[in-house]
């Protein structure tokens, strides 16, 4: 694999010390069979998190795993489904790290998989399934596994991988860091982590840490190690705009009876502009200017825009950033699906309401509560009435244009981040550049969002993901995968982790 070349001062610096990587790529090498064969032990217990007996064989089993590998484990009973712990203590040691992964998976339609024995039956194929790859029979027993082989599985990618290629680049470095090495396992988290933030306060002593780092998440698509120091938010909500009681006929009472489907787009309409910037007062306005540290950084992300816009049919991305990067700087609004009436049905009526499901994705400067304050600002503004419940005649009579907005706690996750440039985020990238002898990707916020910012917070430490799967591995659906190479690029990445003394 290539990476563009770093500056010589920072490849000077990272290739001063470090563990050399080729002998960890020879020891990875030479133990591929072992490494594949625990894998595929750990993917055939099913994890879906409301299964509780298979989740506590998952834990179980997973604590053995770290035990064989030198940590001392044990389970932390929560409230929900049990943490697994680890942890191996250097003598003399400056610095703790802590390991976040999580052994849950995503529930699963087993009628959708495309394997026999379904998605907890461990699969190896020659290549991608979409391309007609062969299956690999007895794969267990064999000794090489080529990088563009794939193992079929639920959890294969998210987030089994990690555990797998942690404990391995812990023995390719003869167990030997600079740091307290903890590892703590989530049960939870394809559930929204709610019993993470309060096992902190019951196990502080053992999450005590100067560094979290993440495993979790796939790599950039061009393939070369990555890093990713946040990840924004969510925030879901409903809207329902009301018209009559119930479905009048639209030759009778059209032009008379105000439309709730006509009301309820010209609202959502009105939250955004032509450019696909929100129009909402105050929405960006938190967001303090991009520094040039940032926008080098952003630009230095090799996202191929032209062929992400053609894959997508799309001829032009929304004006909200310069790039896909910087518009991933800023909270978005999007509705993800509208409801009323009737579309393939020649059903000619005035429909008793509207519904529309939005989510705005939250950025560390702009929290969920203030994002809903300005939301609703904005709706009041409009003219609306806003109710929590379906309105009685009452209220119908009074106020000529109602909407009902329902969100809840449980519907928001917050959004975190760790400076690019701040000291603990700069050993991370120092590492992996000793590593690998280039710089990784460093994506400042992801996209997408992670239920740990709780987490993170209580904790009070900086966070950093060190993500090691293909970006194509159908996580979260059917015919998840781990391409090979990602595994062995991962253990190696891992190393170079375990290296850092915070």
């Amino acid at each position: 694999m290539r990476f563009c070349p770093a500056s010589c001062l920072l490849l000077a610096a990272c290739l001063s010390y470090g563990q050399d990587r080729a002998g960890i790529e020879r020891w990875v090498s030479a133990h591929q069979r072992p490494i594949v064969s625990e894998f595929a032990a750990l993917l055939a217990i099913p994890d879906v998190g409301t299964d509780r007996p298979n989740i506590r064989r998952n834990a179980e089993a997973v604590a053995a795993l770290l035990t064989r590998h030198g940590l001392k484990s044990e389970l932390l009973e929560t409230s929900g489904n049990p943490l697994v712990y680890g942890e191996r203590n250097v003598p003399g040691a400056r610095g703790t790290i802590l390991f976040y992964i999580h052994y849950d998976g995503q529930p699963v339609d087993p009628a959708r998989w495309k394997q026999e024995g379904g998605p907890f039956h461990p699969l190896m194929r020659d290549g991608r399934l979409e391309d007609g790859a062969k299956t690999i029979l007895d794969f267990t027993k064999l000794d090489r596994f080529p990088d563009n082989w794939r193992l079929y599985a639920r959890s294969a990618s998210d987030d089994k991988a990690p555990i797998i290629a942690l404990m391995a680049a812990l023995d390719a470095l003869g167990g030997k860091t600079r740091a307290n090495i903890h590892v703590v396992i989530d049960g939870e988290e394809e559930m929204g982590s709610p019993s993470l933030t309060a096992a902190i306060a019951r196990y502080h002593d053992k999450m005590r840490s100067d560094l979290l780092l993440i495993l979790d998440g796939p790599v950039h698509p061009g393939g070369r190690p990555t890093l990713a120091f946040g990840a924004r938010g969510l925030l879901t909500l409903k809207l329902t705009v009301y018209g009559p009681k119930m479905a009048l006929h639209s030759g009778h009472y059209g032009n008379w009876i105000p439309n709730p489907a006509i009301r309820l787009a010209q609202l959502l309409a009105s939250m955004k502009d032509d450019q696909g910037r929100t129009t909402i007062a105050g929405f960006y306005s938190d967001i303090p200017p991009l520094t040039p540290e940032v926008r080098r950084i952003l630009k230095s992300v090799p996202d191929d825009e032209p062929a992400l816009l053609k894959l997508f049919g799309v001829a032009h991305p929304d004006a909200v950033g310069e790039s896909l990067q910087e518009a991933l700087q800023y909270p978005s609004l999007n509705i993800r699906g509208m409801r009323s009436g009737y579309v393939d049905e020649p059903r000619t009526i005035i429909p008793p309401d509207a519904s529309a499901a939005i989510d705005i994705r939250l950025v560390k400067e702009t929290p969920s509560a203030h994002m809903l304050d300005l939301l609703r600002a904005h709706i009041e503004k409009q003219g609306y009435h806003i109710v929590d419940r379906d309105p009685d005649d009452a209220t119908r009579m009074r106020y000529p244009k109602l909407v009902r907005l329902d969100t809840g706690v449980g519907d928001r996750m917050e959004a975190y981040r760790t400076e690019p440039d701040s000291p603990e985020a700069v050993k991370v990238t120092e590492a992996l550049t000793r590593m690998w002898g280039a710089p990784p990707v460093q994506i400042r916020t992801m996209g997408g969002t992670v239920p740990i910012a709780p987490f993170i917070q209580a904790l009070g430490v900086p966070a950093v993901s060190v993500p090691i799967v293909n970006f194509d591995n159908n996580q979260h659906s059917d015919n998840e995968n781990i391409r090979m190479g990602n595994l062995w690029q991962g253990i190696v990445t891992l190393a170079a982790a375990l290296e850092i003394e915070p």
